[in-house]
């Protein structure tokens, strides 16, 4: 793939593909999996994110391919609700992850971030002049809130957040697919914020983990997505929860139109909106960079500066 407008935009791909116990290996110019039911073909340009399960084994060719065609890679655990490593996103500026760590350096702008983000989730309009710990609050409740609704709506019999990774079938299913609920929201979330060339650990809310920032988008669209997608599937029949939680988070991405949401929200909240999201396509990674100058900015990269060193030297 020469051209980077070739490729969809964030918005208009598939959410996520979730691959397990399979071999995949390029195939023509595309992508493919096989496993003991035959090949599958993985629409690898129209996808934002491929998650690879236990079992899988991929080859350098099929990497080099997603990677050219802008779908993120993820490593992740069975039933996609562990995180391992994850691959490169097709941006190739880094304007937008400049401009987040500007906000996240200046007390007062991440404060004002904060606060938007908290306010962001929240159907009705919030009285001015909220702390923090007020806007925790009411997070509180709306999150409280939210498990009763679908409890009461699917069924379902709920007694509280609660899980161990480390005694995962101890939990009982609606806790065992929210966790996978909401690892499909970050791994989607992070597709999207490393995609539009954002860093996943600059957090505004989150702090301290290389996922910050995913955990802060996430919460953006939990409610609306992994919370019913998670008590849906815990409603239905014993038998593969996870797999069930997968495709209802699938159909509730499409319905929440999620995926054409995710990059305007954040320019919004982030004050981006100035930047073009077409903008990161036109630098290629075999181009050289800006190089840094305290007077002049961005001064061009690539270019032999020794000649104008000498010429300075010689004044």
């Amino acid at each position: 793939m020469q051209d980077l407008h070739e490729l969809p935009k964030l918005r208009d791909s598939w959410s996520y593909l979730y691959l397990e116990h399979c071999r995949i290996d390029q195939d023509a110019k595309a992508v493919s999996a096989w496993d003991v039911s035959g090949k599958i073909a993985i629409p690898c340009a129209a996808l934002a994110l491929l998650m690879l399960g236990p079992g899988t084994s991929i080859t350098q060719a099929a990497i080099r391919c997603l990677a050219s065609n802008g779908c993120m890679l993820v490593w992740c655990g069975e039933g996609s609700v562990r995180f391992y490593s994850l691959g490169m996103g097709e941006t190739r500026s880094s304007r937008r992850l400049l401009r987040q760590a500007c906000l996240y350096a200046d007390p007062a702008s991440r404060l004002r971030v904060a606060v938007d983000m908290y306010r962001a989730r929240f159907p009705e309009t919030l009285p001015d002049g909220m702390t923090l710990q007020q806007l925790r609050g009411r997070e509180g409740i709306r999150i409280r809130s939210a498990y009763s609704a679908c409890a009461e709506e699917y069924g379902v019999s709920w007694s509280g957040r609660a899980y161990r990774r480390e005694e995962w079938t101890a939990a009982d299913p609606v806790n065992r697919a929210l966790s996978a609920a909401n690892s499909c929201l970050c791994g989607v979330c992070h597709a999207a914020i490393v995609a539009a060339g954002y860093s996943p650990a600059i957090g505004f809310i989150h702090t301290g983990k290389m996922l910050s920032f995913v955990y802060d988008v996430a919460d953006l669209y939990k409610t609306e997505v992994s919370i019913p997608a998670a008590f849906r599937a815990a409603s239905q029949a014993e038998g593969d929860l996870e797999g069930r939680v997968r495709r209802h988070c699938r159909d509730f991405f499409l319905n929440s139109r999620m995926l054409e949401r995710i990059v305007p929200d954040l320019a919004t909240l982030l004050r981006g909106a100035d930047l073009p999201e077409e903008g990161d396509l036109d630098e290629s990674d075999d181009q050289p960079g800006h190089l840094w100058d305290p007077e002049g900015g961005a001064i061009a990269g690539g270019v032999n500066y020794e000649e104008l060193d000498e010429q300075v030297g010689g004044d």
